[in-house]
């Protein structure tokens, strides 16, 4: 009776299901909250992120305290629009302040990394910030393609001992089947359609930016939906949507 009852709990335990976590995730280059018409507007960028309602959100192109920006710290205005969580990463010394990328939110994270990235024409960097359940990295790579590629051994490197389910998301400057987003491939799934333009926001022929799972640490990701959002002038690229489910190993 025992053996019985010790295989049947077995076999659950061979065949249950993988333990599965859905997030939903956007990548915005918000261009500062500056619009196709040339004005600054942190609402209506807020009300683009906060129509999706996301987890978690990879942006590209904040300003912090710039002279251009009137002392404004971009995601500090973004947190308190959304209800999120902001965590900054500055790239460069910009205007008295800085210039860089961020993350909103739903969780704090337990812990974040910022790790500088190549750029010949300026500086860009790379965040990683651990969650209760995944990791999530935020970019914004290079226009210079050998730069990209030079990217790639650090991303990879900067992840490879981590065991929690890892996305990656942001403006990552290179085309679907450039050179650099084969070298990706070959760490990640792109997760978002890339057959879908991003920029520009008002007449979109390029798909540059993109979200990514890691597939080297045996986690699965299947995308339950997908779709460039098609604001015309909040900024000039358009956001990205992906929702995943996150299967274990």
């Amino acid at each position: 009776m025992k053996r019985n009852l010790f295989l049947s709990v077995l076999f659950v335990l061979m065949f249950a299901p993988a333990h599965a976590q859905q997030v939903n995730i956007l990548s915005y280059n918000v261009h500062n909250c500056i619009g196709m018409d040339k004005e600054y507007n942190y609402q209506r960028i807020a009300n683009v992120i906060s129509q999706t309602s996301p987890d978690i959100v990879a942006l590209q192109e904040l300003d912090s305290i710039t002279v251009r920006n009137k002392g404004i710290h971009t995601l500090g205005e973004l947190e308190k629009l959304t209800g999120m969580h902001g965590t900054y990463a500055a790239a460069i010394p910009f205007q008295g302040g800085s210039y860089g990328i961020g993350i909103l939110s739903r969780e704090i994270p337990v812990k974040y990394e910022i790790i500088p990235m190549p750029g010949r024409e300026e500086k860009r960097t790379f965040i990683i910030a651990e969650y209760k359940d995944y990791v999530f990295c935020a970019t914004h790579q290079s226009l210079t393609p050998e730069d990209q590629l030079l990217a790639v051994p650090l991303i990879e490197k900067a992840l490879q001992n981590l065991d929690k389910p890892i996305l990656m998301a942001g403006d990552m400057n290179s085309a679907p089947a450039s050179a650099p987003q084969l070298e990706l491939e070959k760490h990640f799934a792109t997760l978002n359609d890339t057959t879908s333009c991003t920029f520009p926001a008002d007449r979109p022929n390029q798909c540059i930016d993109y979200i990514y799972g890691y597939s080297k640490n045996g986690y699965r990701f299947d995308v339950q939906y997908r779709k460039v959002i098609e604001d015309t002038i909040a900024s000039d690229h358009r956001p990205v949507q992906v929702i995943v489910q996150i299967k274990g190993k």
